[in-house]
């Protein structure tokens, strides 16, 4: 149990091939303070290749610069066209990449979930999201909404990280 008493640093990350959120947290006990955030936003007259691996470049720039301890990400969901779901996935893929070859531990949560640790309901919309993001860390600013997904992400993982049935998975 020790373990969970240290403080960590969580990134979280919110893929998308136009805008990858990223946000960086400490979290200690029920304490979570605000250390980083922001996009990574490859051209969209940019080839597909060349955008993904922007997405895998960055992301790996800031997995060294900020030196997170785990990683939490938003599951797929599942877009109105099959051709968007796996553009997402794609953008996805390389961000997951990125976190393996770090040798991050990546935990995957469903975006439901998510909005229901930070906000309290699942089916919570962007401005609620952004504005309870806003409310845990004060020091972010007026953030973004790719940003306020990301770190909301670290957000939900930080307190499901010692939850013993999130632990026996």
């Amino acid at each position: 149990m020790a373990q969970f008493l240290s403080k960590v640093t969580i990134i979280g990350i919110d893929p998308g091939l136009q805008r990858t959120g990223w946000g960086v947290i400490h979290a200690q006990n029920n304490r979570i303070s605000h250390i980083a955030h922001g996009i990574i936003a490859p051209p969209n007259d940019a080839t597909l290749s060349f955008r993904l691996g922007m997405i895998f470049t960055k992301l790996s720039e800031i997995i060294d610069e900020y030196r997170p301890d785990e990683a939490a990400i938003e599951e797929t969901i599942v877009a109105n066209s099959a051709r968007t779901s796996i553009l997402l996935g794609q953008a996805r893929g390389a961000a997951m990449v990125a976190l393996e070859i770090k040798s991050l531990e990546v935990h995957e949560y469903a975006t439901r979930l998510i909005k229901k640790a930070v906000v309290g309901t699942g089916t919570a919309d962007k401005d609620q999201i952004g504005f309870m993001v806003r409310r845990l860390l004060p020091t972010c600013g007026n953030v973004g909404i790719d940003a306020a997904d990301a770190l909301a992400a670290a957000i939900a993982h930080s307190s499901m990280r010692t939850s013993p049935i999130v632990r026996a998975k």
